[in-house]
């Protein structure tokens, strides 16, 4: 039986989500200090690996994650390392708030994606969710007012990548579990990543450590956690919450990195955030969509 909805339970498991993603974004900024990108993603897919192992074996085993689809898996990780590594380097590179505020147009992306390629409806409330997550984009971004910030772009292709790697994602569904494809995502991530990784490797130092096993878990628990939320909720009733990243993000990166946030990326964010409610009218979001994503 599935458990009956719980806004309390549902928050719990939200704040949960949030905390992690937050404690993700400190994590890869700390990691990305002292190793590349790609070493960063390599430890994370190999350690994250090792934590799923458990679910593994109660879900079947190795042989319950046998799969009839393996090039849809090979394509959708690709594309999603793309976009995980584009979101790692961006991050050295912007303030968290504005890092985040881009990030949540992959929805917009995603509906542009489904339409195209799944067939789904242009509705109303969905074109009008996707011509305010563009708009808000320019604001930020500010195109013809001065030099546009590498980071702004990099960010923007992650969103993108996590847009098409979610269309996928939806796909995939129809035939695997979600420990299925988790369970995939970790091991052709480790394989695609390994060669760049080792290209520069560089021994973490000791103090490292700890932040490098944060991220990996991390990069669990937030999607765990907001699937969990999903049990509880509605999506209509979560993504309001998880909005509460951007301000969240801003204060973070107030605190510990001393960044600064302008009216025009507050403003931004705010439509891309208004879109993306008018496009949750559309449907709820599965929790298995979610999770893998």
């Amino acid at each position: 039986m599935a458990p009956a909805p719980s806004i309390p339970k549902a928050a719990f498991w939200m704040a949960l989500s949030i905390a992690s993603f937050l404690a993700m974004s400190v994590a890869g900024r700390a990691t990305t200090a002292e190793l590349n990108v790609f070493q960063v993603l390599e430890l994370r897919s190999v350690i994250g690996f090792f934590i799923l192992l458990p679910l593994v074996m109660m879900s079947g085993g190795f042989a319950a994650m046998r799969t009839r689809r393996p090039l849809a898996h090979i394509a959708r990780n690709v594309i999603h390392y793309t976009g995980q590594a584009a979101w790692l380097y961006a991050l050295t590179l912007i303030p968290l708030a504005v890092l985040i505020s881009i990030e949540f147009t992959t929805p917009i992306w995603t509906a542009i994606l489904a339409v195209s390629f799944l067939g789904e409806k242009l509705s109303r409330p969905r074109l009008a969710a996707i011509v305010l997550g563009l708009v808000g984009v320019v604001v930020i971004v500010r195109p013809g007012v001065g030099s546009i910030d590498p980071g702004h772009l990099v960010v923007l292709g992650a969103a993108v990548c996590f847009g098409i790697s979610l269309v996928l994602v939806k796909s995939l569904t129809r035939t695997d579990s979600v420990v299925r494809i988790i369970f995939w995502m970790l091991v052709i991530q480790s394989a695609v990543g390994l060669v760049p990784a080792l290209y520069e490797w560089r021994n973490p130092s000791l103090a490292l450590w700890p932040w490098i096993f944060v991220i990996a878990f991390t990069g669990m628990s937030s999607h765990f956690c907001l699937a969990r939320a999903l049990v509880y909720a509605d999506a209509t009733i979560i993504s309001p919450m998880d909005f509460l990243r951007v301000p969240l993000s801003a204060l973070v990166g107030w605190l510990l990195y001393s960044e600064q946030i302008d009216i025009f990326t507050a403003g931004g964010a705010l439509l891309i955030l208004m879109g993306n409610l008018l496009n949750l009218q559309r449907k709820a979001v599965k929790p298995a969509e979610m999770a893998a994503s």
